[in-house]
């Protein structure tokens, strides 16, 4: 007979190795980008590129020989995740930059600098995007709605300054990274900065998913569709992805109960920045995909979103965010 001692220490021995099995089983349907392309030569600027899903997606197309501008609002860290990747991979060329993406005048200063250094850019990636809870009432430089000024509206703006460098080198590419979590989102022109679900979050409302968040990804999905349109026939390809459900610093504002909470749905379901990168590397940087603009990927193949999609809330995402940059403030 087995001592009952025995028997309690080895179920969480069991346990382990079954949600590791189930993990694993899991994971094998979550694509990858085969192609290992030679990039020598082709520049690659990626936003938010020091950690998380930027930086595996640097890491990636590093070691397929491109030239990599990390674009990050920490420049010491940029500095030192560069250090490091230099002594990792013996391929590539690492440039850290200094930008940051909730200040309109950072975003104008690092396109200066980039138009001075760079006569082209063959591909955009628009990545860096926070997740910040509504009851912190957080705001960019300009007082925009922090989700609403970073996620959308410093892409937006640093997209519109580039394109020019985009049409030089054609064929070209522009990756917005967005999520699922857009098909959540519900606009309301005349309150995008969310002052009424803020005010309601100060008292203690609790949303399951964060409005703030949610919107800014369907912002990004409408800017991909819009600039897709309006940049037809140039040579510059337009596309948004979404990199699945991943566990990175995106997640640096939960408290201690929250990660406790989550850890049965990460083994389950989250995947790790590098699991999460490889649909981004694969719209970035994939042939197969060349001259297909205006999509949605994910997992490494088109992806249909259930959002209900309007040309009239297309163009006025579109038109709204030009004001609200132009006006330099909240509108």
């Amino acid at each position: 007979m087995v001592p009952t001692p025995v028997l309690y220490a080895a179920i969480p021995v069991s346990l382990a190795v079954a949600l590791g099995l189930i993990r694993r089983w899991r994971s094998r349907n979550w694509a990858k980008c085969v192609s290992n392309t030679c990039l020598r030569g082709k520049t690659f600027l990626i936003t938010g590129a020091n950690s998380g899903i930027g930086l595996e997606t640097a890491r990636a197309l590093v070691r397929r020989k491109a030239r990599v501008i990390f674009a990050c609002r920490d420049l010491a860290k940029a500095k030192q995740v560069v250090a490091t990747m230099r002594e990792e991979e013996n391929a590539g060329e690492l440039i850290p930059m200094q930008l940051d993406l909730g200040s309109f005048e950072s975003i104008e200063k690092f396109v200066e600098v980039v138009k001075a250094g760079f006569n082209r850019i063959d591909v955009l990636i628009n990545n860096a995007g926070v997740v910040v809870p509504l009851d912190k009432d957080e705001k960019t430089k300009e007082g925009f709605e922090i989700h609403l000024g970073v996620n959308h509206l410093g892409h937006f703006y640093l997209t519109n300054l580039l394109v020019d460098l985009l049409k030089k080198a054609s064929p070209s590419r522009v990756v917005v990274v967005t999520s699922t979590l857009h098909e959540n989102a519900k606009l309301n022109f005349n309150d995008l900065n969310l002052r009424e679900e803020i005010a309601a979050a100060k008292k203690g409302k609790k949303e399951r998913h964060n409005p703030g968040y949610c919107n800014s990804k369907l912002m990004n999905v409408y800017f991909t569709r819009a600039l897709a349109l309006k940049l037809k026939d140039s040579g510059v390809d337009v596309n948004a992805c979404c990199p699945g459900f991943c566990y990175t610093n995106i997640f640096r504002n939960f408290r201690w109960y929250h990660y406790v909470m989550l850890a049965p749905i990460a083994i389950m379901f989250m995947r790790s920045a590098k699991q999460g990168s490889e649909t981004i590397v694969y719209a970035a940087s994939d042939y197969s995909i060349e001259g297909q603009t205006g999509k949605f990927y994910r997992d490494c193949a088109e992806c249909t979103s259930k959002y209900p999609f309007t040309k009239e809330e297309e163009e006025k995402v579109w038109q709204v965010s030009e004001e609200m940059i132009k006006a330099r403030r909240p509108l």
